[in-house]
């Protein structure tokens, strides 16, 4: 006679052989969909939220049981974050050949920001009376920023100068969009002390930045055991989240950890800095950067899978704000055209890789429920996701069919400007 628990054995391990497969399948496909993005100029954000999507259908015919997953997405989002911008940084070169691309970077990745979220903020206020401007451009900075887990993906194909200048721009995006987000939705913006106590806060990230960097790149060169990345990733996580707990722009120091590691031979200058062994760092540094890339796509992958399940078709449809979503998108590529020609930078394909994607939806969800809005909604947020997916993808491919490939000869500033960057 069976034993009464076995029944129940069974079914939990056919359903934990399930779960594995619906996991592996989805994720190879979403690497199908990294391979042939640089070929089909499809993003493979869209095709993995159309992907996440069609499997909620999918459960949802079958009436099967999904447990709550909305709390990942917060989590997977922040991981998501942090190895992004790290991995993205560790691709960088800085040396004084560059100077010309970093100011260009700033001025592209801030002025946008600023502007489009203060012209969404008084558009908030004037068909919401009452409104304050704290809670308007709270509200209105999670449109305003570019996503880099969807812009350095997207700018793979591109030329090298191409490729860098999205790199900076996407990742001082990011890092410039966190800092305006906590600096006014902590209510900060009208007290005189504020920016004061946020550049003292940006001076002590700075600060604790190189040395947990000099700390982490000691340890990586010191490190003699077959399990040595994984601590490493660890402790930059560990450091950020601390950061974040103490409200400080932590996203500098992963900028400034990635910048450092992948200019090792940079730094061999500084007398002080040969006592990191940095010959033998350099070899430890491209296995990070492979342990990083394949972690970044991961994680990556399964945030916009999940973001793609829990996505309502109902949301997706919401015609109240397609029109809020439309002029969002069409005015973010106004301003960043205009950005564009003031700073000499080259229109064509750059203009449309400015995406809405993960850093938008982690500044979304931190919004408190005494600040949103109800024009701010997971619809709207959908759609200016999409959007600017759309007009990305069909940038590249306009681009792709006027034969205007990219190649490494190719510099981002104009003929009148001298080609400074390399």
């Amino acid at each position: 006679m069976p034993c009464p628990g076995t029944g129940r054995f069974y079914l939990s391990l056919l359903m934990t052989i399930a779960i594995l497969i619906v996991i592996c399948s989805l994720l190879l496909f979403a690497y199908i969909f990294d391979l042939t993005a640089s070929r089909t100029r499809i993003p493979s954000v869209i095709l993995l939220l159309i992907l996440g999507w069609a499997l909620r259908q999918q459960t949802n015919m079958l009436e099967s049981f999904i447990p709550d997953l909305a709390k990942l997405l917060p989590i997977l989002g922040t991981l998501g974050l942090i190895l992004i911008v790290l991995d993205g940084t560790l691709e960088l070169e800085l040396n004084n050949s560059k100077k010309n691309l970093i100011a260009r970077s700033v001025f592209a990745s801030l002025v946008p920001i600023l502007l489009l979220s203060f012209l969404l903020a008084f558009a908030f206020i004037y068909f919401i009376p009452g409104l304050s401007l704290t809670d308007a451009l709270t509200n209105a900075l999670p449109f305003s920023v570019i996503s880099s887990a969807i812009a350095i993906p997207s700018a793979r194909h591109l030329s090298t100068a191409n490729r860098e200048f999205i790199t900076y721009e996407s990742s001082l995006s990011d890092i410039f969009g966190v800092i305006l987000f906590n600096f006014i939705a902590l209510n900060q913006l009208n007290q005189s002390t504020s920016f004061l106590q946020s550049g003292l806060q940006l001076l002590i990230m700075i600060a604790v930045s190189f040395l947990a960097t000099v700390l982490l790149a000691f340890l990586l060169g010191r490190i003699d055991h077959k399990i040595k990345f994984i601590p490493i990733i660890l402790l930059v996580l560990l450091i950020y989240s601390v950061a974040k707990l103490y409200h400080l722009p932590a996203l500098i120091f992963i900028l400034i950890f990635g910048v450092i590691l992948g200019n090792i031979d940079e730094l061999k200058k500084f007398r002080w800095m040969n006592k990191l062994n940095l010959y033998s760092l350099n070899t430890e540094v491209i296995k990070f950067k492979e342990i990083t890339g394949e972690a970044t796509f991961l994680i990556r992958a399964l945030f916009f899978l999940l973001f793609g399940f829990l996505i309502e078709t109902s949301e997706l449809l919401n015609t109240d704000t397609l029109v809020w979503a439309l002029g969002i998108v069409v005015t973010a590529l106004i301003i960043r055209a205009v950005i564009f020609k003031l700073a000499k930078i080259e229109l064509f394909p750059m203009l449309f890789i400015a995406p809405r994607g993960l850093i938008n939806i982690l500044l979304f969800l931190s919004i408190v429920p005494a600040q949103n809005i109800p024009l701010v909604n997971k619809s709207l947020m959908l759609q200016v996701i999409l959007l600017s997916a759309a007009v990305l993808m069909f940038g590249l491919i306009f681009t792709k069919k006027n034969k205007a490939e990219i190649t490494d000869e190719k510099v981002i500033t104009t003929t009148d400007e001298p080609a400074t960057i390399q």
